[in-house]
């Protein structure tokens, strides 16, 4: 058999070790949260792949099987076809099974339901670091990180950074300077083009550079210096570069395909605990010498930014912080920026329009929102959202246990027609149009859409990310006209939707 052909298994087999990110396409059906005139089904009678003892679902990646070779949005599609608007799917490996939803009222049910203290499950490798490989830090209640505390600990962390993160004004403070990135990485840009207006290289660590240096303004108080091409290869900042790039293919490793790193330190699991202590080593030097410049900073300087603020608060929140800024930041940009020019450039009446609003000069950019939000829409970074429940459910008719775990279908609910019309297009002005128009995007279920997730969990960085793209896509397009040669874009599942190359684009001045 061959090794191409059974990768999909592993690359689906180990998504019920956490959360799960595949999605499907269904009609919108009303969740009955009063029922009583009929019994409930059955957690044993929800619709779903088959299972066998130990190895779950995984006979059905097999030869012959209804997955075989299928992956991404291909198996989406087949999933929902078999089984319907709710499927549970069994664990593997001693994972727990779990329930994939593709209806936008049940998730709304759920996910206002959970709002008050919800609980999302993670990457398990980084909370096991946190949580127990340092057990030596001798707090067992110590708070640990946004991405890896739940209940209290995630509420008590969240209710003193939400202040910070989530304020309008400080945001703004980081406009001038995430500019100041953006324009660099266009002169990189044209000093990495061939004769052929293509860019040197692998694009997509073009962008990480980019997404590593504008997050590390906010997370580690000042530019990183990314773009330096003399930078010595044992550079903390070098360092930071590969560690950040690591991060993600490692917790992939671990938590995202079949590892017994659970039951055994397995050669990877030490390579991962070696690494999350190296990040976070560096990430401490950054901030010590951010705190050293801070101390000859005239108090009254301007207004403080996020790294100050938080380290006023308390510098092991801001450590913490920094780290999963960093962690959640990176890679995220990377890829969902990547989409963007994609579209752009494949749609060249929508990048024109886009270039003639920028050139306007207008302070009001709503086309320019508009081509990210379409794009993310379209192709998102993060396939879907999760709760473990708090309590008994009555969704489609069906009885959802308390502590399962629910996936929410955000990546196909948002590619429905039934939601938005024309959804295989991109079209940014269904968000930009008047409310009678037939492509308006409030037409769709608010929750068939949901690129930063929900509520208290929501994520903190968005105002961070969207002020991000928002600067370098403005850059580009002045900049460059983009196009595109072969092949459409494709995304494939690992911890995120990464979009791999080869990357066909050219960028031509304008």
């Amino acid at each position: 058999m061959q090794t191409s052909k059974i990768r999909p298994v592993f690359k689906y087999a180990v998504i019920n070790f956490n959360w799960f990110r595949f999605v499907s396409t269904v009609n919108n059906i009303a969740v009955n949260t009063s029922e009583t005139t009929r019994k409930l089904k059955s957690w044993e009678e929800i619709p779903g792949p088959s299972s066998l003892p130990i190895i779950g679902a995984l006979h059905h990646f097999l030869p012959n099987g209804l997955l075989y070779t299928t992956e991404g949005f291909e198996m989406q599609e087949r999933l929902y076809k078999a089984f319907g608007p709710i499927v549970k799917l069994p664990g593997m490996f001693g994972a727990p099974s779990l329930v994939l939803l593709f209806d936008a009222e049940s998730m709304a049910h759920v996910l206002r339901s959970e709002n008050w203290m919800p609980k999302r499950p993670g990457f398990q490798s980084l909370q096991h670091y946190r949580k127990e490989y340092k057990k030596s830090d001798g707090n067992p209640d110590r708070i640990t990180g946004l991405v890896t505390d739940q209940g209290e600990q995630w509420k008590k962390l969240r209710s003193m950074v939400n202040p910070v993160m989530l304020q309008p004004k400080t945001i703004r403070l980081y406009s001038t300077i995430l500019d100041e990135v953006a324009v660099d990485m266009i002169e990189r840009m044209r000093s990495i083009r061939d004769e052929n207006n293509m860019i040197r290289g692998d694009l997509s660590e073009e962008m990480n550079l980019w997404a590593l240096e504008s997050i590390g303004v906010v997370a580690l108080g000042g530019r990183l210096n990314c773009f330096d091409p003399n930078l010595p290869a044992d550079s903390p900042v070098k360092k930071l570069i590969q560690i950040v790039h690591d991060f993600f293919n490692t917790a992939n490793k671990l938590d995202f395909q079949p590892s017994l790193w659970r039951y055994y330190p397995t050669k990877t699991y030490k390579r991962a605990m070696k690494l999350y202590e190296e990040q976070e080593n560096l990430n401490r030097y950054f901030i010590k010498n951010a705190m050293d410049k801070l101390q000859s900073k005239n108090s009254s300087e301007n207004e403080k930014g996020i790294l100050e603020k938080l380290l006023e608060i308390d510098e092991h929140v801001a450590i913490l912080m920094a780290s999963d800024l960093l962690f959640a930041g990176v890679d995220t940009a990377a890829h969902t920026i990547i989409p963007i020019f994609y579209f752009l450039a494949t749609n060249p009446e929508k990048q024109n329009k886009l270039r003639d609003e920028l050139l306007s000069k207008s302070d009001k950019r709503p086309y320019l929102k508009a081509c990210i939000k379409e794009a993310m829409r379209m192709m998102p970074v993060v396939a879907g959202n999760m709760r473990e429940t708090s309590k008994e459910y009555n969704l489609l008719g069906y009885k959802i246990p308390k502590q399962t775990y629910v996936t929410f279908a955000h990546q196909y609910t948002s590619m429905m027609d039934s939601h938005y019309p024309r959804p295989r297009e991109y079209i940014p002005e269904r968000w930009v149009v008047d409310k009678d128009d037939p492509l308006y995007h409030g037409n769709a279920h608010p929750f068939a859409f949901s690129p930063f997730g929900f509520g208290v969990r929501g994520c903190i960085g968005r105002r961070i990310a969207e002020l991000e793209l928002e600067a370098f896509l403005a850059r580009v397009v002045q900049n460059f006209h983009i196009e595109w040669y072969g092949e459409p874009l494709k995304q494939y599942q690992s911890s995120l939707n990464y979009v791999k190359g080869p990357f066909n684009f050219t960028f031509k001045d304008v």
